[in-house]
C-alpha cells in the first residue's frame, strides 16, 4: 500500500509584468536627486576639512599673534623712543612680523596636502573625487583665499596701528599706492608663497620633509649671501640678496637690501610665476602616480 504524498505547495501567481513573454522589470527612480559634481562641490568639501582641522585654527592663530604682535610691539618701541622717521612711511615696521608669520603660512600650505598623505586620508578624498586635479585645484583655491583673507586683515590692522601711532614723529603720510602695496600686494605674496609650499607638500608627499624644503628657500639664499666674503662670488652674492624672499618681502615696503634687482610689483610676478610652474609639475605627478 502506498503512503500518501503531501500536496505540492501551490506558488503565487506571477506579476502582470512577468506574465507577457519579453517583459522587463518596471523602471526605479530613486529619491535623492542625482546630481553632476563640479568644482564648487570640491572647493564646499575641502573648505569644511581645512576649518575643521586644528592644524588651521594654530596656524592662522600664531600668524596673527606675530603679525599682530610683533607689529604694536615694533610700533610701540619707536613711538616710545621719540626717533624722528624722516620722512619714511610707518607701513615699513610691519615687516618683521609678516617675515615670521609667513612661515604659518608655509606650514599650513604644506599640510593641506601632505598630511593627508601620512594620514591615508588621500585615498577616501580620492573616492569621494575621483578627479585628481579637480581635488589639487579645490585645496589651492580655498587656501589661497583663506590665507589671503587672514593676511590681509591682519597687515591693515597693523598699518592702521603704525599710521595712527607714528604720525606725530615725522613719518610721512603713505599713499594710496602704499596703501594698496603695504596691504593687499604684500597678502597676496604671501598667500602664493602659501601655495607654492601646497604644490611642493603634494609633490614630496611628507609634511617634515616639505615644510624643510620651503623654510630653506626661504632663509637659506640670504644666510648663504652674508658668508659670502670673496671677491669672486660678489656677483652671486647680490644676486642672493636680490632675489631673497625677505627682500622681495621689503620691496613691498620700498626698503630693498639692493639698488638693483626687482622693484615695484615684480616680486608679485617672480612668485606667480614659481608658483604656477611648482602647481603644473604637481598636477602632472599626481596624474601618473599612486595615492
Amino acid at each position: 500500500m502506498s503512503t500518501p504524498q503531501p500536496p505540492m505547495p501551490q506558488s503565487a501567481p506571477a506579476p502582470d509584468w512577468q506574465t507577457a513573454p519579453g517583459a522587463s522589470y518596471p523602471s526605479y527612480t530613486s529619491p535623492i536627486p542625482v546630481v553632476r559634481t563640479h568644482l564648487l562641490h570640491a572647493v564646499a568639501s575641502e573648505w569644511t576639512k581645512i576649518k575643521s582641522v586644528r592644524s588651521t585654527m594654530w596656524t592662522l592663530g600664531v600668524l596673527v599673534l606675530l603679525v599682530v604682535g610683533i607689529g604694536l610691539l615694533t610700533g610701540a618701541l619707536v613711538s616710545a623712543s621719540d626717533q624722528d622717521l624722516g620722512g619714511e612711511s610707518a607701513l615699513g615696521l610691519g615687516f618683521f612680523g609678516l617675515l615670521l608669520g609667513s612661515m604659518c603660512v608655509i606650514t599650513l600650505g604644506v599640510l593641506t596636502t601632505a598630511s593627508e598623505y601620512g594620514t591615508g586620508m588621500i585615498r577616501t578624498t580620492m573616492v569621494a573625487c575621483p578627479s585628481r586635479g579637480r581635488v589639487l585645484a579645490a585645496k589651492g583655491i580655498v587656501f589661497f583665499l583663506v590665507a589671503f583673507v587672514v593676511t590681509l586683515v591682519s597687515a591693515s590692522l597693523v598699518a592702521l596701528v603704525h599710521v595712527a601711532m607714528l604720525e606725530g614723529q615725522g613719518a610721512a603720510e603713505p599713499t594710496g599706492g602704499e596703501w594698496f602695496k603695504g596691504t593687499v600686494g604684500i597678502s597676496l605674496y604671501i598667500a602664493l608663497l602659501g601655495l607654492l609650499s601646497l604644490a611642493v607638500g603634494s609633490i614630496v608627499r611628507h609634511s617634515a620633509g616639505a615644510i624643510t624644503i620651503m623654510i630653506g628657500a626661504v632663509l637659506a639664499p640670504l644666510v648663504m649671501a652674508l658668508f659670502m666674503f670673496a671677491e669672486s662670488l660678489r656677483d652671486v652674492q647680490q644676486a642672493l640678496f636680490e632675489y631673497s624672499i625677505p627682500n622681495q618681502l621689503s620691496i613691498f615696503y620700498a626698503n630693498s637690501l639692493s639698488d638693483s634687482g626687482p622693484s615695484g610689483w615684480d616680486p608679485l610676478w617672480i612668485m606667480l610665476v614659481v608658483t604656477a610652474a611648482a602647481l603644473a609639475g604637481a598636477f602632472a605627478l599626481l596624474e601618473k602616480r599612486d595615492v
